[in-house]
């Protein structure tokens, strides 16, 4: 929209200082020829947009001339801090910490005072989690282990295992819209939500905020039976209501998703320990796909030069399903049982596609 290409303007020149009209149509990603007609506009109504002629020239704002952030609505003002929130910080790269909150604190500043309460109330209803699932430890840190099969679908109070495919994108985004508009709102919702495995179900929620674990949404909320996490990718048909949501003393939604993790963690056992041979330089990998979830121990090495290790899984057809991925570089060394589940995969996968290596 053009109205929105003229702010844009005004805000880069307002941010650089000068700006050439090819740099201009660069970043706005327009032709010149647009930019300097939406300049005369800007020129006719009187924002003091003017030419710098002559070598290292450009448009300028003419005496400090800034945009008033008056002009933001609640919605656009509670959406620039949700796009800002602190975790942003682990995208934008080490350092930036520290320049976020103060650029978020000057922005804050200058709303108005009606917008500020509004602003700060969605600062605390997304939580941004860019850390892999299974952190038995609560550690945060690098990212390691992954989605194998045996940890899909577990959950810590609710539904926020990584098994499921979900709505369609487009479903997904419009739940996504609903349950925001909500949780800023401060009103309980009606939806259709599927659990895993189960036909859709009408629920009655108060939802409290929205979590992004590395790029899957989820709500949390509270339902008849308590604190609750939904897949927002299972939700459909969301209604905002009237009724205001009621929610529990002392709330706080970073300290509520660190709860289901742990809950999580706790719900997968370690019960069966399997001895590995690993190939040299492969540990490291067999810890980035498993370690987080059960306890790799490296003890020595063999003669070869693979490593020796053992790992506690929960039973032996999950330490199959996890080794599987692994079945270049590991190799079982015991306990039996492990070694017949591994053996079972393999002869079901030559049953289903050995006809193609055969030439048949």
């Amino acid at each position: 929209m053009r109205a929105d290409r003229l702010v844009s303007i005004v805000l880069l020149l307002q941010a650089h200082g000068r700006l050439t009209v090819s740099q201009m149509a660069e970043r706005l990603e327009t032709r010149e020829r647009t930019v300097r007609r939406d300049l005369d506009a800007l020129s006719g109504a009187g924002v003091p947009v003017y030419p710098q002629r002559g070598r290292g020239g450009g448009w300028a704002l003419l005496g400090g001339h800034r945009i008033d952030l008056t002009g933001l609505t609640a919605e656009e003002a509670q959406l620039l801090f949700l796009a800002t929130a602190p975790a942003s910080a682990a995208v934008l790269g080490p350092g930036s910490s520290a320049g976020l909150a103060a650029a978020r604190r000057k922005v804050l500043a200058a709303l108005p005072a009606p917008l500020r309460d509004k602003v700060e109330a969605a600062s605390n209803a997304v939580v941004f989690d860019h850390n892999r699932w299974g952190r038995r430890n609560g550690a945060g840190g690098a990212d390691v282990a992954g989605n194998g099969g045996a940890r899909n679908g577990a959950a810590g109070n609710g539904d926020a295992g990584n098994g499921d495919a979900g709505n369609g994108d487009g479903n997904l985004e419009a739940a996504l819209v609903s349950l925001r508009r909500a949780v800023l709102a401060g009103r309980q919702v009606v939806m259709d939500y599927e659990p895993p495995g189960r036909p859709a179900e009408e629920r009655r929620v108060h939802p409290h905020g929205l979590v992004n674990k590395r790029g899957v949404w989820y709500l949390v909320a509270s339902a008849p039976a308590g604190l609750r996490t939904y897949r927002v990718s299972r939700a459909s048909n969301v209604v905002m209501t009237d009724d205001a949501v009621e929610t529990p003393e002392g709330f706080d939604l970073a300290q509520a998703w660190a709860e289901v993790e742990r809950r999580l963690s706790e719900r997968v056992p370690a019960g069966t320990e399997v001895e590995l041979a690993v190939g040299p330089s492969q540990v490291r990998r067999l810890r980035a796909m498993v370690g987080s979830w059960w306890p790799v121990e490296e003890d020595g090495s063999w003669p070869d030069g693979r490593s020796r290790v053992r790992v506690q899984f929960p039973n032996a057809r999950v330490a199959a399903a996890e080794l599987a991925a692994l079945a270049d570089y590991v190799e079982v060394l015991s306990p039996d049982a492990v070694k017949y589940e591994m053996a079972e995969r393999g002869r079901r996968l030559v049953a289903t596609y050995g006809a193609i290596c055969s030439g048949e």
